[in-house]
């Protein structure tokens, strides 16, 4: 085994194809009971992009904090906004395949200079894989994140990042009297990493809604019934993992991952957590134009 495995190593260093993601989406706004897209790509307060460039495949997912609805602002507008303006710059080719984290600084700084102004905060995972060179590179700011799953096992994952209990790193713009009170961290922030990935492996971005409901090996019960690369087999799946976090996050009795981390953390909390909920289902496959 350990032979084939060099041998196999060997060849992919040597493997000239372009690789490319093939990747669904599926997501439900905790307020809706179905998967409903409101403008663009967007479950409640979360928001999403897929975006093909000639020399990469980027993904992004962000979770825009609810918090900001006591104030009268759409949590929404800043996430979405975000993720149209990341999905924008790597579709006009202003970015490095190499620096996830340039993506989200280019397009949070975007924000700031917004002419009409754009008031909320937000996590945001953005996802890259440079086709040549078929290394995956990643930046993680707050709770939202990925898995790579490989032979049915999680080969990598981001960590996530909690100033303390439930309140994580999140990018910010707040009004001028609330400046120094807004959570608001840097998109440098953010937790980098790069690494190989080969032909046939899964790669599952996702929001909070997600990793608070449902452990890994649900997740990994769920992959397995990934059959092939084609998309609608990756849609269907996709779809059965948003459902069941769904379904989850509003069962009183069930010990859900977020419910254990508060037990963790001395707070006896049970049960799911109803949260907006958003799945980026992606195979890594052959580049074909």
């Amino acid at each position: 085994m350990l032979v084939a495995r060099a041998v196999l190593g060997g060849l992919s260093q040597t493997d000239s194809r372009d690789y490319s993601l093939v990747t669904a989406s599926c997501g439900f706004g905790k307020d809706f009971r179905k998967g409903i897209l409101k403008k663009g790509m967007c479950y409640g307060d979360d928001a999403c992009f897929v975006a093909r460039h000639r020399t990469a495949d980027v993904l992004g997912v962000a979770d825009g904090v609810g918090g900001w609805r006591d104030y009268g602002v759409d949590p929404s507008q800043f996430s979405g906004t975000l993720m149209r303006t990341c999905e924008r710059l790597v579709k006009e080719g202003r970015f490095v395949p190499s620096n996830p984290v340039g993506i989200l600084t280019a397009g949070y700084c975007e924000l700031l200079q917004n002419k009409v102004p754009l008031l909320g905060s937000s996590t945001a995972c953005i996802v890259v894989l440079d086709r040549s060179s078929h290394r995956l590179h990643t930046a993680n700011l707050g709770d939202s994140g990925f898995l790579v799953v490989r032979g049915g096992e999680v080969v990598h994952r981001s960590d996530e990042q909690q100033h303390y209990f439930n309140t994580p790193f999140q990018l910010s713009i707040a009004p001028p009297e609330a400046e120094g009170v807004v959570l608001s961290d840097s998109p440098e922030a953010a937790d980098s990493t790069s690494f190989d990935v080969q032909l046939g492996d899964i790669i599952l971005t996702a929001t909070d809604g997600l990793f608070d409901n449902m452990p890994d090996y649900m997740i990994l019960q769920e992959l397995k019934k990934l059959k092939n690369s084609n998309y609608e087999s990756i849609q269907q799946t996709a779809r059965s993992i948003a459902e069941q976090a769904h379904e989850l996050a509003y069962d009183p009795t069930y010990m859900s991952p977020f419910a254990q981390f508060a037990c963790d953390n001395g707070l006896n909390v049970r049960g799911g957590k109803p949260d907006d909920i958003t799945v980026l289902l992606s195979i890594v496959a052959e580049y074909t134009d």
